[in-house]
This record gives C-alpha cells, structure tokens and sequence, in this order.
C-alpha cells in the first residue's frame, strides 16, 4: 500500500478524533499496515475545532504529518474552510452533505454522504462518522471492512458497540 494521507476535520462532538483512532486502529491491529495517528481540538468548549491526521503505509512512516491529504473527511462547513486548499489533486472530498452546503469546485471528487440524516435512521447522529467511515472503506479499499468492524469492536464501550457496528454497516450500504 501506499502512504496515504487522511485528514478528518470538523467539531467537537462529532467523533473526528474517534474516526481517526479507527482508522490507525483498523490499520496497525487488524490489516497489518503501518498508521501514524494525531489529532487536535479545542478543548475550551464543545463545538470548537477538531481535526485528526491519519497516515496509512505498507512501508514505515518517516514523517508523521499530513501535509497534502490524499482524503479529506469534513463533517462541518468550518473543516472546508480551513482545510479543502490542502487537499491533493485527484484527491477524495467526502462531506456529511447534511452538514456541508457550500464546496467550490477544484480538482477533487466529492463524496456527499447524508451522514447525520442517516445517524438519525439509525438512532443517534453520533454516529454520522460511522456511516462517512463506511462508504469511504467502500469507495476506495484502503482497510478491510474485517478490520474496521475489530477495530470499532476494540475501541468503543461495549453498550455503543452494536450502535457504531451498525452505522459503519450502513455507511457501507451507501450507494457511492
């Protein structure tokens, strides 16, 4: 595999750094590929910025910044703001349509998944990083969906475990 740079970007509360953690999770425990993981956040309030950088490798990782992401994950019209001039040409955009409105046109494919609307059929818009995690491991095969499943099944609390499982599921079940 080769390296491969996602930035998640969005609020507090959404599960950005959540997302991020399965990723280099999935990766390093379950698909035997190497993952750099950091994150960032606002920690003054709920709703402040939130982002995490993940990079996937077959080979070791020697710089552990995302600097142009392959994959940008926004899941706010603020992750667009500050990050989308980052992105790398022929780069994936993936959006939480219900959340994200405005995307000027560039040298990227868009994936708009109607993520939050999509939590809500499942219960609880918690879960909306769930379903854009899911549709983007069906779009571009960067980890097993086996893995991704261990990885949720290993990182979050027993009682959120059929939840998340589920979302992810549905993310996979979404036309892309």
């Amino acid at each position: 595999m080769k390296r491969t740079e996602i930035l998640i970007g969005g609020v507090g509360g959404q599960g950005v750094i959540l997302a991020g953690i399965l990723l280099g999770t999935a990766a390093t425990l379950f698909d035997n590929k190497k993952a750099v993981q950091t994150q960032a956040y606002s920690s003054e309030q709920r709703g402040g910025m939130a982002k995490a950088e993940v990079i996937l490798s077959g080979d070791s990782i020697t710089d552990p910044q995302v600097r142009r992401p392959d994959i940008l994950i926004a899941l706010a019209e603020d992750a667009v703001s500050r990050h989308l001039h980052k992105i790398k040409p022929k780069g994936i955009l993936a959006i939480d349509s219900d959340l994200v409105q405005e995307i000027k046109p560039g040298d990227y494919q868009v994936l708009k998944i109607p993520a939050t609307s999509m939590a809500e059929q499942e219960g609880n818009i918690v879960v909306a990083n769930l379903i854009i995690l899911g549709a983007l491991i069906k779009k571009t095969g960067i980890l097993s969906v086996r893995a991704m499943e261990k990885a949720i099944g290993a990182s979050v609390p027993p009682k959120a475990k059929t939840l998340n499982l589920n979302a992810f599921r549905r993310g996979l079940e979404f036309k892309v």
